[in-house]
């Protein structure tokens, strides 16, 4: 394919495919070896992706990367990870991941065709079609017995759903990824910058087991478009593929894009990593009308970003013009799924959650009793260095006594009479003698060790509920069963995001007067 690779009509040579390869990556590991491949024949390379929660549009980011790749000459395959899905989401049945993966193979396909990338070139390829051969088992075999669980632990921080006393099936994910390299037969594997432990692990572990280190290509983490500023009253924090074209709008009129602002800006971001790359097939304009300042077109970001910067073009232009940009790219996909099978398909891939009163034995955040509480009193434990008793305002006639692990991490200074988040409904338990009656919700990463208290949003009033984005209506449980492990199930899916905003599944954590937030550990678990 190299040979039909032209820019101009002139083949590219190995360092233009380079340089197409690594074109807004934040990180290439391998790259003097990449430049070997490339010197001699294409590139094979790998994007995986696990088949859980829906597909938004920040996966456009990854899909413009595989345009790249094509561009480039690139062999590429793209893995629907079902098994690594079934691994880390704890929750999701079998026969519930297969409908997903479905959902996902169609999805991935639209937004490739509506960014014109022929289908012809890729491979697609269930993760279960050759994870479960008696030669991929028997390398998972051979690679527990040379893995530590600290490296399996540490591989999967960022990626594998966090918790104190981890299943054995989030130990495993790492190791998997780790040897489709080898079974899918590629020099390189593509993911973004969070994937990088796993990468490190792939390329410490695979040649002990007689196999050869690959290349990895990282994209960077980019913002949400609606970003971590977003309005308190807004439902929904992330655009759907199917969203309607109304939907669109609203939701971008409501992204944090403050003038001249150009860090953390999802709508800035999306076009450089999105709209910017494509630009050979639709120009990204800015349409104004004569008196500010006309029609203008742009070939390369670093010119957009300057004249945004500069002020020279207002927030509402670039929205608007990303509005239309992305409209455009989601026209095919909504058109795909407009047909009753693809309906039906959608309802049973993500059914709904159950209706307030329904028979059924629903997992929800709304079950999670989590206020607003303020630290005014706090010491160390009488026989315990380690832990704080805590007496904590949760707007009840009474404060609350609450133990917690924090003794060794965070000053008493820090934490008396600071706001913090508390989970009242867990089953009261003895800590080394002292009842504690609720959980200080806490961001925490494993190593370097650091735990920082959730932040309410400022305005926040003692006693006011915390909940999940969308998840408002209803009431909490009175306690949570600790036999049905509610909070257990609930708690791997709660993580910061890139703009160190608390979430659960991707949708904020937030009082009525904004989101809930850490101070600094962007990606970190909570606990």
């Amino acid at each position: 394919m190299s040979s039909e690779v032209q820019e101009n009509g002139v083949p590219l040579s190995p360092e233009e495919k380079l340089e197409c390869i690594t074109r807004n990556l934040q990180e290439t590991l391998g790259e003097e070896k990449l430049l070997g491949v490339l010197r001699e024949r294409d590139l094979k390379v790998y994007w995986g992706t696990a088949t859980t929660g829906k597909p938004h549009v920040a996966y456009f980011v990854p899909m413009s990367k595989i345009a790249d790749f094509l561009r480039a000459g690139c062999e590429v395959t793209i893995l629907f990870a079902d098994l690594h899905a079934y691994l880390d989401n704890m929750k999701a049945p079998w026969e519930l991941l297969a409908l997903r993966t479905q959902y996902y193979e169609h999805a991935i396909k639209a937004m490739l065709g509506s960014i014109g990338v022929p289908l012809d070139k890729l491979t697609f390829i269930k993760g279960s079609e050759y994870q479960l051969s008696r030669e991929f088992t028997l390398d998972v075999y051979r690679l527990t017995s040379l893995v530590t669980e600290h490296d399996a632990k540490k591989a999967g921080a960022e990626v594998v759903k966090q918790v104190d006393h981890p299943l054995l099936s989030g130990l495993l994910y790492p190791g998997l990824q780790a040897l489709d390299e080898e079974y899918l037969k590629v020099d390189a594997q593509f993911g973004g910058v969070d994937q990088r432990k796993i990468f490190t692990f792939a390329e410490k572990y695979l040649p002990q087991l007689g196999y050869s280190k690959r290349i990895h290509l990282m994209n960077p983490m980019v913002p949400g478009l609606t970003g971590g500023k977003m309005s308190a009253s807004e439902e929904d924090s992330k655009i759907d593929l199917l969203d309607s074209a109304a939907t669109l709008k609203k939701k971008l009129k409501r992204a944090f894009c403050e003038p001249g602002n150009t860090a953390d800006n999802g709508v800035l971001s999306f076009a450089k990593h999105v709209l910017m790359p494509l630009a050979e097939r639709h120009d990204f304009v800015i349409e104004r009308t004569p008196e500010f300042g006309g029609r203008q077109t742009y070939a390369d970001y670093a010119s957009l970003e300057k004249d945004f910067a500069d002020e020279k073009i207002h927030p509402g232009d670039l929205k608007a013009s990303v509005e239309k940009a992305l409209n455009r790219l989601l026209d095919p996909v909504r058109k795909h799924f407009e047909t009753p099978e693809m309906k039906k398909l959608i309802a049973a891939a993500y059914p709904p959650p159950s209706k307030k009163g329904a028979a059924v034995d629903e997992i929800s955040p709304v079950q999670l009793d989590m206020r607003v509480g303020k630290i005014v009193e706090i010491g160390k434990h009488p026989d315990a260095d380690a832990l704080y008793v805590s007496k904590i305002d949760v707007g009840e006639e009474h404060p609350r006594t609450i133990v917690s692990g924090l003794a060794q991490l965070i000053p008493q200074a820090d934490l008396d009479g600071r706001l913090v988040v508390v989970l009242c409904n867990l089953k009261p338990a003895k800590m080394r003698g002292v009842e504690s009656q609720g959980m200080v919700m806490c961001a925490s990463v494993e190593e370097p060790r650091s735990v920082e208290p959730l932040d309410p949003p400022p305005g926040s009033a003692v006693g006011e509920r915390v909940f999940v984005d969308g998840y408002a209506s209803g009431a909490a449980a009175e306690r949570l069963n600790p036999k049905k492990k509610i909070w257990e199930k609930l708690q791997v899916d709660m993580r910061m995001s890139a703009d160190c905003v608390a979430e659960w599944q991707g949708s904020s954590l937030m009082t009525p007067q904004g989101v809930v937030r850490c101070k600094s550990l962007r990606g970190a678990a909570i606990k």
